[in-house]
């Protein structure tokens, strides 16, 4: 088994290195990481829906898709990430996330494995849990809320759920916890991740250190710009859905409705009670926006050559933006 623990915490990077080495290496590999503040949805979930766009904005929290199943998660450097890749059939959502109740019950925590992913301790969960199969080969990873700002997460994931309408998979949110609450005695979250790496090599005999090569940093770094980094695969790729906003404007109260197919807009209906500057205007302004990518930059761009009020009296360009996310 390959054993690997870096100290690199950019979310593109730690997620592109998963799948390299999912994809690319035949041997089992256990792998410890952390990530600085980001929001890792799952793979068939819309990302708008999962996150608070403004707080995620203001904080400068970076968004992710992963390439497993299952919900939103928030990661801190206060919260540990572990995976294990193997061969298909060599284990399961309980058997790789035993060696971490292991360790936490030798230090003395009552940590259980619940549920369909979850682990808990005392009722509250410290750590969900996802997997994926590609090509007979496993990847099983999951997170340990190890010293987090709980406050940080509730904020980043809170949504309006009357914004959205779909089908995707939506996160189920439980009450959470802190290991680092129930430890009897005080432990850093790196004496964390060593004790839990010193299991593995003592559980697994084969285990021996990997450390990158050049060659895995330039295939890593080419997965982050083409994939990790992109617009497309974080937004673009949420299954097709309905949002829903109304705003109140000096032109009056303005509803946007838009259904959102391929990361595009493909509909767009106005609503309110605001004027128009010119009968039958309205369905020509809507037209402008069909096939337009949903995203914020794009957007924007458009705007540059519409000028909102020569459609709807006395609303602006910034408004029709600020309703439409």
């Amino acid at each position: 088994m390959l054993c690997i623990y870096h100290d690199n915490t950019n979310p593109y990077h730690n997620l592109a290195t998963e799948e390299y080495f999912f994809k690319n290496f035949s041997e089992p590999i256990f792998m410890l990481w952390r990530n600085e503040s980001a929001i890792i949805v799952g793979k068939y979930q819309n990302t708008l829906a999962e996150i608070n766009v403004d707080y995620v904005k203001e904080n400068h929290i970076k968004v992710v898709r992963r390439i497993t199943g299952g919900g939103a998660v928030f990661h801190d450097l206060g919260n540990l990430n572990y995976t294990f890749i193997a061969r298909e059939g060599d284990g399961d959502f309980r058997t790789f996330s035993q060696p971490v109740i292991d360790v936490l019950r030798q230090l003395g925590v009552p940590a259980t494995f619940e549920g369909r992913n979850d682990l808990m301790i005392n009722g509250q969960k410290f750590s969900g849990n996802a997997q994926c199969a590609y090509n007979g080969r496993i990847l099983h990873h999951g997170t340990l809320l190890f010293c987090s700002e709980i406050s940080d997460l509730s904020a980043a994931l809170r949504v309006d759920p009357l914004k959205f309408q779909d089908k995707s998979v939506k996160s189920v949110r439980k009450r959470v916890t802190n290991i680092s609450e129930h430890l009897p005695r005080p432990l850093s979250i790196l004496e964390f991740a060593d004790l839990i790496m010193k299991h593995i090599q003592a559980k697994f005999s084969d285990c021996q250190m990997y450390h990158f090569t050049q060659y895995d940093e330039e295939q890593i770094q080419r997965l982050i710009s083409e994939k990790y980094e992109t617009w497309e695969w974080n937004f673009g790729n949420s299954p097709q859905y309905d949002f829903s906003k109304t705003i109140r404007t000096a032109g009056g109260n303005l509803q946007v409705n838009l259904h959102i197919k391929n990361g595009s807009i493909s509909e767009m209906k106005i609503s309110g009670d605001f004027f128009v500057v010119r009968d039958n205007e309205i369905e020509k302004f809507e037209k402008l926006f069909e096939n337009q990518l949903y995203n914020e930059d794009n957007l924007k761009q458009l705007f540059t050559g519409i000028r909102t009020e020569d459609f709807l009296l006395n609303i602006t360009n910034e408004d029709m933006l600020a309703a439409m996310f």
